[in-house]
């Protein structure tokens, strides 16, 4: 790894700041400064924002495999440095903090170097609008991905730090947005939602993180974020939280270990899930109006579970309900109203055999369609075919396999046929 650029200031033999003329970022560092040669264990940790927990950052740092552990932050100091070099007993080659506070300090070749040859690297807290205005798009940005996706090094984060590593992410690019507010508005200004355009973590695909989850009550918000994706037409949008003290810790196979406290605190992570039964659009999602997204009171299936020192607690991201220790909730809202009730483990597979069967003799076409949708099935004839809005509402019946759609407005809408629905875009 690269130590030195122009000069280093030693401290005491084991802390250097680096310091240029005119340079953009400031770099603290503790260790060796050599670089040693190891391969690192892909994973991910996810923290909930208040004080680290050392189980979980165990965990993180074992992954470095004794290698080079890089902290990028857009504010602040050399924190984290001591406490992952020497405080866990857990030995390291280095611990590196660079405070990166802006688009050209993200595209200096020095700290695109350390992203590369760290095997492992933490993301600090602090604000996420900052994460996403100085290093998106920017050589930190590519840096960062290829560690991810072709290193495969371990890659964590706290409060800001987690929000950003998901696919879809909160950037609160005009300021936090409470629970209440967003429950209320679910356009509100202050809900500003990435797609797509970040951070890629093959673990994280299709989810949206949120954290401090217990202070303040963040599940609100957190289900607009998910009610906000799901009507932007996404097939598939997970959600995975975290009370303050808590972390989530993913290994590459995808198994997440649930570190926290309990029973001595009631820490707790979240794997959220929008119910595949169809429809499953919010029936009200509207500027300046009160989110209703009920679905028969089960709108979102989530999967709590609670937090322990030794991780033993566990959710597979392979298929989303396989746990160990997990509750099961649904989560409802009516008129802005966030609710809870015991639920079931979700089950998307095809019911049975005969069901598989017809739903392989069901097709509609084009996909989407502008005027006339045509509807391929073996039912009789005279077999009612229902479209529904994005709201669930009923807009015609028919019985002919060709259907006249184009009195609809631009949007998404379903067709069911008895006990099955498909989903379509009218242009």
């Amino acid at each position: 790894m690269i130590k030195k650029a122009f000069f280093i200031i030693v401290v005491l033999g084991l802390i250097n700041v680096q310091t240029l003329i005119a340079q953009t970022f400031t770099s603290y560092f503790i260790g060796d400064t050599s670089d040693v040669q190891v391969t690192p264990q892909w994973g991910v940790c996810l923290m909930g924002g208040a004080t680290e927990n050392d189980s979980a950052m165990v965990w993180f740092l074992n992954k470095a495999n004794g290698g080079d552990v890089l902290v990028l932050r857009a504010s602040g100091t050399d924190g984290y440095n001591n406490y992952m070099y020497s405080g866990l007993g857990v030995n390291v080659n280095s611990v590196q903090t660079i405070v990166v506070p802006s688009v050209q300090a993200a595209n200096e070749n020095y700290v695109k170097t350390q992203i590369i040859n760290a095997e492992a690297i933490f993301i600090a807290g602090g604000n996420q609008a900052d994460y996403h205005n100085y290093w998106k798009n920017t050589a930190l940005d590519t840096a960062l991905n290829y560690f991810i996706q072709v290193k495969k090094g371990v890659i964590g984060g706290t409060s800001a730090g987690m929000a950003i590593l998901g696919e879809y992410y909160f950037s609160a690019l005009n300021g936090t947005v409470n629970s209440a507010t967003a429950l209320s508005n679910p356009f509100h200004s202050n809900i500003t939602i990435g797609v797509s355009d970040f951070i890629k973590h093959p673990f994280l695909k299709n989810v949206i993180t949120d954290t401090h989850y217990d202070n303040p009550d963040r599940r609100g918000r957190h289900t607009v974020f998910l009610a906000r994706l799901q009507n932007m037409g996404k097939d598939t949008v997970y959600g995975i939280a975290c009370d303050e003290y808590t972390a989530v810790c993913i290994d590459s196979t995808k198994i997440a270990k649930v570190y926290g406290d309990y029973p001595s605190y009631d820490d707790n992570a979240f794997f959220i899930q929008i119910n595949c039964k169809q429809p499953n659009i919010p029936e009200t999602i509207l500027s300046n109006q009160s989110l209703t997204w009920n679905r028969d009171s089960a709108a979102v299936v989530v999967c709590k579970i609670k937090g322990t020192p030794t991780g033993n607690n566990t959710f597979s991201l392979n298929d989303w309900k396989t746990t160990n220790g997990g509750q099961w909730f649904y989560w409802y809202v009516t008129n802005g109203v966030l609710n809870e009730r015991n639920g079931l483990q979700l089950d998307c597979s095809p019911l049975s055999v005969e069901q598989t069967f017809k739903l392989e003799q069901i097709n509609i076409y084009p996909n989407p369609a502008k005027n006339i949708l045509h509807i391929q099935h073996n039912f009789q004839e005279d077999t009612n075919i229902y479209v529904y809005d994005y709201m669930g509402k009923i807009i015609f019946c028919s019985n002919t396999k060709t259907i006249d759609i184009s009195a609809l407005k631009t949007g998404i809408y379903f067709v069911q046929i008895e006990n099955q629905t498909l989903k379509f875009i009218k242009n």
